[in-house]
């Protein structure tokens, strides 16, 4: 079963010279987290995604806004997408992925699961 393991953190966090420090340790975690899958025999794939200033929302009349649709404190900065047992697997995963203070992962079926 595939599910999306959407990560949401706060950008700000990976401000200045702490945030790199901050930014380098998550990086090496996510580093670890791979290769826990790989080891596994997890089939996977994920990204980070560009900060959110580089984001644009379109709403169903056409408009084109700059920036996330949602306003919120935590934004959606990567993702995984992981095909496992069924959905306490997925949990167990999204458990270990390494998130800055405050941070949140969203555990979501993808659409192979609904039929």
């Amino acid at each position: 079963m595939k599910y999306m393991l959407l990560i949401y953190e706060t950008e700000t966090h990976y401000a200045g010279e702490a945030g790199q420090t901050l930014l380098a340790d998550v990086i090496a975690g996510h580093m670890r987290f791979t290769d826990a899958l790989q080891a596994a025999g997890v089939d996977w794939s994920g990204s980070e995604l560009a900060p959110t200033g580089s984001a644009s929302t379109l709403t169903q009349d056409g408009v084109v806004h700059d920036g996330p649709f949602a306003e919120t404190h935590e934004q959606l900065g990567g993702f995984y997408l992981v095909d496992v047992a069924d959905h306490a697997a997925a949990v167990e995963w999204a458990r270990k992925i390494p998130l800055s203070p405050g941070g949140k992962i969203e555990i979501r079926p993808t659409g192979d699961n609904c039929g």
